[in-house]
């Protein structure tokens, strides 16, 4: 089937990982323990974040998974009891934090012209919340540019899972073979295949070619090279 719509994961995809994240993770520990260095240690380590050298730890759940799995250590370090009230409060104070440190890569706007002048349908499952993943939109310029936005608390489960893709492909009117998941993780991956997509991995995240290789259709090393593959399946 030629290619119609690109599923696009953000952080590590869209955005460099380490130069949004590790700032405004940073910066969300400071502020909930009002700069207790104790407690900044405890939560810091329940995210598996390095908190003095400000950077994530290598296989980190904060990297691919979503904030809920580890807000409820967070919650029993800080002595709360309502997770669920606790973790929307967080989805949404990251997203506020991450507006400072944002960071697309250089060619994204590029990419995305290169799609939309061949009116290719653009969508983002990400398991950020939504509402984190629209304000980065918006401040970026580009939430105009991707018409269908899936977070982890959008109501189709978060990835590795499918349901963001099924979504997607149920909005955009299209089948999960003329759809291309791009991503930076195995939980991308996994996710596309399972609903029945290409996948294309990106290695300008954490994880590396050798991992992302055995289960990807194809490994690139930017998005414009991946933009090129995802070309050549429309000829």
């Amino acid at each position: 089937m030629s290619i119609r719509a690109v599923l696009f994961d953000k952080d590590g995809t869209l955005v460099d990982f380490h130069k949004t994240w590790a700032p405004t993770f940073h910066a969300l520990i400071e502020e909930v323990t009002g700069k207790d260095w104790t407690q900044m240690l405890r939560l810091s380590e329940a995210c598996e974040y390095d908190l003095e050298n400000r950077t994530f730890l290598p296989g980190s759940r904060a990297i691919a998974g979503t904030n809920d799995d580890f807000i409820d250590a967070w919650v029993e370090i800080l002595g709360l009891s309502d997770s669920q009230a606790f973790l929307r409060e967080m989805d949404e104070a990251l997203g506020r934090f991450s507006l400072d440190h944002v960071s697309p890569f250089d060619d994204l706007i590029h990419v995305l012209d290169r799609l939309a002048g061949q009116d290719i349908v653009l969508g983002i499952a990400t398991n950020d919340a939504e509402v984190s993943a629209r304000a980065q939109l918006q401040a970026m310029g580009i939430a105009e540019r991707f018409p269908h936005l899936y977070g982890y608390d959008s109501g189709h489960g978060a990835k590795p899972d499918p349901g963001m893709v099924h979504a997607f492909c149920e909005a955009a009117r299209v089948l999960p073979g003329e759809v291309v998941m791009v991503g930076d993780s195995l939980h991308d991956m996994h996710a596309g295949r399972a609903a029945g997509t290409r996948t294309l991995a990106v290695t300008t995240g954490p994880t590396g070619r050798d991992v992302l290789l055995p289960h990807a259709d194809h490994v690139a090393d930017s998005l414009t090279d991946g933009c090129f593959w995802i070309e050549s399946l429309r000829t």
